[in-house]
């Protein structure tokens, strides 16, 4: 399942992120798969498309972020396949 993560730096700041980032790593646990990422031009936010089977995993991985993170997480799906599904029905 693909994982749409809306990560709002607290405090807007990303430094103390990416220098975590730095060094230690993702912190992604075997099984959560780090799919791309896009950070917003103030360096607020950050959006990073996850993949994984368990969702537990992600929780897993937020918690190692969640003292310079508030995280949203939004299930998804590629346009493609939804529109494969509604093919019928439009």
């Amino acid at each position: 399942m693909l994982f749409m993560v809306i990560e709002n730096f607290l405090n807007q700041d990303a430094r103390s992120v990416y220098r975590r980032f730095r060094d230690k790593g993702r912190l992604t646990p075997d099984g959560l798969q780090f799919v791309g990422s896009w950070v917003e031009a103030d360096l607020g936010r950050c959006f990073q498309l996850m993949e994984c089977d368990d969702v537990t995993l992600l929780q897993r991985w937020v918690v190692e972020w969640s003292d310079l993170v508030d995280f949203e997480i939004v299930p998804v799906v590629p346009g493609k396949a939804v529109a494969e599904a509604l093919s019928g029905q439009l």
